[in-house]
């Protein structure tokens, strides 16, 4: 317990901000954050790769510390101490994690109440943690940075809907611009007399008075938010869409209205069974999805996409170095990956070099899947020989990556199967493998393959053993080996490279270099 006191100024803004350094990656790799919502508390450690963060540890609590805020103007006095006792214990995991401070923010509840400073300065006097209060602009500009966590050089609006108010914040070319806030959140428009009309009523107002401030947002919407997820997320079954990962989902203005009356028309308990979602969250999702109706009438965004970054990962990027915020979050995650988990670390990068000639004119989208495939190759190889084919396509599909598209993720994942496996269970994954076009599920066939042949022409040295050509005019595929490596191509070698040129649809033969 800690008996001090701090000042009454907990305000994080544009001129007061607490001191976060910016890290070098051997500081990101273990960063904890408390975000006191309106609606939850929860606590996050990130670890892992710096630019693509893992989720070492991921806890909340849903305390309602913003319900009846409008009519009491106080918090939530038994959401109150359940966040408080959340907190510390909290602070006990973080210090068995070896984590001696952690970054702790209260949003829109706390910046409201009356008591707001009061419940920080408990929390201080009780556990030791300090809570910087942030104001709706900030709130807004740190959730923008949460998307640029996952999409560099993004452009869009994104809406971040907490318990207790909505912020927009515009993003272009990798940088935050205008922000606004406002007091849109379920928890707010639950309160209002008058029904479905009066909320309508005020949604619409007020809405309208924040396009003018923001001016015409006809990019990407972006979704931040427990509720947007949880609309998402029923969408999904509604569509019976076979990918259950939130974060990189697409809706448009049609499906959003679809999803709404497809919620009306269902009963609650039956629909909020499937959905798994728990009663807190699922009351929420009505209140919603009327604020989403308005923004897509008002906006017109050309489509919309569901992020599971936001405030929490906002923070993180906070205190990323200029030169990390400018690396790719795929590949770094690939690299830590394959550090940790394959065989012989750093054979990516010469496997990547070994299936090039395959694609002479693939686009920088293609290449980059290419890359981060190369270096994940083999770092599912514990898993059982019977399985490690699905185990690769089930890991990259549902794994924690940054600055993937749905499509992207399946192409990985077929091409990490066929790593492993020459045909695939079409009718296990023929759900999945739908959202890939002909050429997408062509190529990541021939990577896969390509992969498969390749792992088998290094040892541990990491020397490249060989070199492919492959002749689209002749249909011919030639495997290039030295005299002194010429050991590595056996029987198996010989019909993984058959399988390969089948692929590409020709034939195979190997050379021995003097």
């Amino acid at each position: 317990m800690n008996t001090g006191s701090i000042s009454a100024d907990l305000q994080w803004d544009p001129y007061q901000r607490p001191d976060l350094p910016q890290f070098d990656e051997r500081r990101l790799s273990r960063v904890g954050v408390i975000d006191v919502g309106s609606n939850s508390v929860r606590l996050v450690v990130f670890d892992g790769a710096a630019r693509s963060p893992a989720y070492f540890y991921n806890e909340k609590l849903m305390c309602g510390l913003g319900s009846s805020l409008s009519t009491s103007g106080i918090l939530n006095p038994e959401g109150r101490v359940r966040a408080i006792n959340a907190i510390q214990r909290f602070k006990h995991l973080a210090m068995a994690m070896g984590i001696p401070e952690m970054t702790a923010v209260a949003t829109a509840a706390v910046r409201e109440a009356k008591d707001g400073v009061d419940f920080c300065q408990e929390v201080y006097e009780t556990t030791g943690q300090k809570i910087w209060i942030i104001d709706g602009r900030e709130e807004a500009r740190i959730s923008a940075q949460g998307i640029l966590l996952g999409w560099p050089g993004s452009y869009g609006l994104v809406c971040d809907l907490g318990g207790s108010s909505m912020e927009l914040a515009e993003i272009n070319n990798g940088e935050v611009g205008r922000r606004v806030t406002s007091r849109l959140g379920p928890l707010k428009l639950m309160e209002i007399d008058g029904g479905r009309a009066a909320r309508a009523k005020f949604v619409r107002e007020t809405i309208e008075k924040l396009a003018l401030e923001m001016g015409p947002q006809h990019n990407r919407l972006f979704l931040v938010g427990g509720s947007w997820r949880a609309l998402a997320r029923i969408d999904m079954i509604r569509t019976d869409y076979p990918l259950m990962v939130l974060h990189e989902y697409r809706m448009d203005a049609l499906s959003v209205r679809k999803t709404l009356n497809f919620i009306k028309k269902n009963t609650n308990s039956k629909l909020q069974y499937v959905s798994s979602l728990s009663d807190a969250r699922f009351s929420l999702v009505p209140f919603a999805g009327e604020v989403l109706e308005v923004i897509l009438d008002v906006f017109e965004p050309k489509d919309i996409a569901v992020s599971s970054y936001g405030l929490r990962e906002g923070i993180l990027y906070e205190q990323m170095s200029d030169d990390i915020r400018a690396r790719d979050p795929l590949i770094e995650a690939c690299k830590v990956s394959e550090k940790n988990d394959a065989r012989v670390p750093g054979m990516g990068k010469s496997l990547n070099k070994f299936v090039a000639p395959l694609f002479p004119n693939a686009s920088m989208e293609l290449l980059r899947l290419i890359k981060a495939a190369c270096m994940l190759h083999d770092v599912s190889w514990r898993a059982h020989p019977d399985y490690r084919a699905e185990v690769c396509f089930d890991n990259a599909t549902r794994a924690n990556l940054g600055g993937l598209k749905h499509s992207e993720r399946i192409f990985l994942g077929l091409a990490l199967m066929h790593r492993y496996k020459t045909k695939r269970d079409d009718e296990a994954f023929a759900p999945l493998i739908a959202l890939l076009d002909q050429d997408q599920i062509k190529n990541a066939g021939i990577l896969g393959k390509a992969m498969r042949l390749g792992a088998m022409m290094w040892i541990s040295d990491n020397v490249q053993h060989a070199k492919i050509k492959w002749d689209p005019q002749s249909l011919k595929l030639t495997l290039r080996l030295k005299k002194s490596s010429q050991a590595l191509f056996g029987e198996v070698a010989s019909a993984r490279l058959d399988s390969l040129a089948a692929s590409l649809g020709g034939k195979a033969n190997h050379m021995i270099d003097e």
